[in-house]
Formats: structure tokens, C-alpha cells, sequence
């Protein structure tokens, strides 16, 4: 945490994940747009932050595309916060959903954490229904390989659909897949408003992408939810849905019992 509070004690450096956190993607040309500063002093400020893990990048060609990254700033309310005054954290929810972005464009979301944990450790939870029911309440019927079909589980529903399909698949390194279809029985089971289930019903099918990543005696766990659309229904529920499903996850892995529920 030190390298995350030297990093945001310099209001350039701060002004730079305000415009990440505008608009996720954005190369180095870009961002220089916006500042009066010198490209070389804009690169020295990034290099920072990634090093702090509050930007992350992506390559798309040559192009490096530069991202807002919440998680440590997550870490700092759960360690500086809440030991304080638990009710005000809660109302600090909302800054999960408005720093998340991804390596695939702007409306894309990611989200990066570090989980003491082992790779095939984090794959049993991301795929294995004994664990995905217990921080997620969702169970996974699939072989998990590339272009094989997943049934999803979830309020006592199952959800199958010849799209609903495994993408990637390596084993402790990458998993991908397309996002779950969605029915009326789900939205009830959910608590989703019959406003809302209008809307994703008819939002084209995004996917999700887990990178997974040995640091040490860590691994780092970088999930990318994208080909979503602009001004997406979809966007807007999973980004205040992820954080909390993978802080729960990262807890579950670190001391043996999940999060417990949110209340919505």
C-alpha cells in the first residue's frame, strides 16, 4: 500500500487516472493531449502507477492502451476505512463500478486483483461448482473446453444455449467464455426488474475473459468482461456485480469463507 499512497499523493499522477477513469484505453499520445507536461514526464508518472497497480495496460498492435485498475484503491477503503467507520464504506459501493474498464475498449470493463493462492487453485474456484456456488450461487455444467457448451445453474434454474459456450481454455492460465443467456425465469430468480430484463434481453451476448498470473507467492487475476455494447444494461449490472464477486472469491481462497451477500 505504500507504493499506492506515493503514487496518489502527486496531483499529475492523480489527474491522469481521472481521465482513465473518463474514458478506459487510451495510449500515451493521448493522454498527453490533456496535460501540460512533457511526454517523457507523462511516461514517468505512468510507469508509477502501473508499478502501484493502478493502471493497467494492453497491447493492441503497437499501440499500448493504458486502464484505471480499482482494485488497490478497493484494498485501501477495506484496510483504512472500514476498521473505522464500517456504514460509510458501504456507501463507497458505487466507486467500484465508476473505476472499473478493460484492455478491449472503452465500454469494456476489467478488474485486477492479487489472490495468495495457487493457479490451479484459482482455476478449481473459477470452475469447479463446489466452489463457484459458494461465493457466486452459480454452478457450471461444462467440460471446459474450447467450443464446448456450459449449462449455467443459478436460483434453481438452469440456463442452456447453443452460444453459451466455452471460448478459451488453459488450465491455470486462461479461461474465456460467452456470458450467460438471459430468461425471464432468471430475472426472477436474480431480482432483476421486468425493466431491466427488457433491456439485457436484447443486448447482444458479451463474453468474459480470466488471466491468471503467477507473482510469487501470489497470482495475479485479471477478469475482462467486454464486447459490450454503448451504454449497455449488461455494463452497468456487472460492474457493480464483479467487485464484489471477486473480493468474495479472493477471501474465500485466502481464509476458507466467502463475503457474505450484499444486500441489494
Amino acid at each position: 500500500m505504500d507504493e499506492v499512497f506515493k503514487a496518489l499523493a502527486d496531483a499529475s499522477r492523480r489527474r491522469l487516472l481521472d481521465n482513465l477513469n473518463a474514458r478506459g484505453g487510451q495510449t500515451l499520445r493521448e493522454l498527453c493531449a490533456g496535460l501540460d507536461m512533457t511526454r517523457q514526464s507523462v511516461s514517468k508518472h505512468l510507469i508509477l502507477l502501473e508499478a502501484a497497480d493502478l493502471v493497467t495496460t494492453a497491447r493492441r498492435g503497437r499501440e499500448k492502451l493504458h486502464y484505471l485498475n480499482a482494485a488497490p484503491i478497493n484494498a485501501i477503503a477495506d484496510r483504512w476505512i472500514s476498521q473505522y467507520d464500517r456504514e460509510r464504506v458501504r456507501a463507497l459501493a458505487d466507486l467500484k463500478s465508476a473505476l472499473e474498464h478493460s484492455p478491449m475498449d472503452s465500454n469494456a470493463f476489467v478488474y485486477t486483483t492479487y489472490i495468495r493462492t495457487t493457479p490451479e487453485r484459482l482455476w478449481q474456484a473459477l470452475t469447479d461448482p463446489a466452489f463457484t456456488t459458494r461465493y457466486w450461487g452459480v454452478a457450471f455444467e461444462s467440460d471446459w473446453k474450447p467450443g464446448s457448451a456450459m449449462i449455467w445453474e443459478e436460483g434453481g434454474n438452469k440456463t442452456a444455449d447453443p452460444d453459451q459456450v466455452v471460448l478459451e481454455s488453459e488450465p491455470g492460465r486462461r479461461l474465456s467464455y460467452t456470458w450467460h443467456t438471459f430468461t425471464s425465469a432468471w430475472a426472477t430468480a436474480a431480482g432483476v426488474s421486468s425493466e431491466a430484463f427488457a433491456k439485457v434481453a436484447v443486448e447482444r451476448r458479451s463474453k468474459v475473459t480470466f488471466e491468471l498470473e503467477q507473482v510469487g507467492e501470489m497470482v495475479k487475476l485479471t477478469v475482462v468482461h467486454d464486447d459490450l455494447e454503448p451504454g449497455s444494461t449488461v455494463r452497468e449490472m456487472i460492474g457493480e456485480g464483479w467487485p464484489a464477486l471477486l473480493s468474495s472469491l479472493k477471501t474465500l481462497l485466502e481464509t476458507g469463507e466467502p463475503l457474505p451477500e450484499p444486500a441489494h
